[in-house]
């Protein structure tokens, strides 16, 4: 009975602790995680491979404002419900905005274009071309590292390389996204008023 018992109890924290490990670690995705970053042709979005430093991507996400996010590795500080990455890199389309040489921040030449670097230099801020890519890393030397690493998943880009200079504002944040405008709803029966695009081309004929 004992042994039994003692069996039982065993496989309850082998269970607890397997638990508790879920809660801040990840497992690698599957690689149609990746497909809509390498077909979105409106911008490029940055990576650094599917393993970088020994560092798998373990979640992609696509907010609503179009950025695209990438993290690397199995969470280093996290719980249920709170989650940090040892590795993350962001593409936004939105270069509407990116923040200057200010107190606290340091500007960087990084691969032929400006970057601004806060937290020690774990943060980089990256404009180039089109978009504006942030790397959040545990350490400056990581953050550094994936910096000089970093290309697009859906152009042609060699590591090291320099970058294309940042444009100015292309607007992107000015235009909604398909997914944010709002959706007429049809009822059978019940003509639909013409909206402003099919009143536009009507006007043009």
């Amino acid at each position: 009975m004992r042994h039994s018992l003692a069996a039982i109890l065993a496989c309850l924290c082998v269970l607890a602790l397997s638990a508790c490990a879920n809660t801040i670690q990840d497992e690698p995705i599957a690689r149609a995680a990746l497909e809509p970053m390498v077909l979105e042709h409106a911008f490029p979005v940055y990576w650094l491979g599917g393993v970088f430093n020994r560092l798998a991507i373990t979640e992609t996400t696509h907010d609503p404002g179009g950025a695209y996010t990438i993290h690397y590795g199995d969470c280093t500080v996290g719980g249920q419900y709170t989650c940090v990455s040892p590795l993350t890199i962001v593409t936004s389309p939105d270069n509407s905005f990116v923040p200057g040489a200010i107190p606290g921040r340091a500007m960087v030449a990084l691969r032929g274009v400006r970057g601004v670097l806060t937290q020690r230099g774990a943060t980089i801020v990256i404009p180039t071309g089109e978009v504006v890519v942030s790397i959040y890393a545990r350490t400056s030397a990581l953050a550094l590292a994936a910096a000089r690493t970093m290309v697009p998943i859906n152009r042609v880009g060699i590591p090291e390389q320099p970058l294309a200079p940042p444009l100015p504002d292309t607007g992107f944040a000015s235009e909604p996204l398909p997914s944010q405008e709002p959706q007429a709803v049809r009822i059978p029966g019940v003509r639909q008023p013409a909206g402003p695009r099919a009143g536009a081309a009507r006007a043009r004929r």
